[in-house]
């Protein structure tokens, strides 16, 4: 008996999804380094010129700082 099947086989995943989505998530990570870095090399008052104390920082780089 034979089968058929509307879709080709592997319908669902794609490689370029895949390596799309990694390379979203090493973009993210590498962005919320370089934010990180970039603020805690500031000093508590340009930090207090900005209105951000040092423990906002791993809030804003994950993006999830809310005021």
């Amino acid at each position: 008996m034979a089968f058929i099947a509307n879709r080709p086989l592997g319908a669902g995943f794609s490689a370029i999804t895949f390596i799309a989505g990694l390379v979203a998530k090493i973009t993210a990570w590498n962005d919320a380094r370089v934010t990180r870095t970039s603020l805690s090399r500031l000093s508590d008052r340009e930090l207090d010129d900005l209105g951000l104390v040092r423990g906002d920082i791993d809030d804003i780089a994950a993006g999830t700082f809310r005021r």
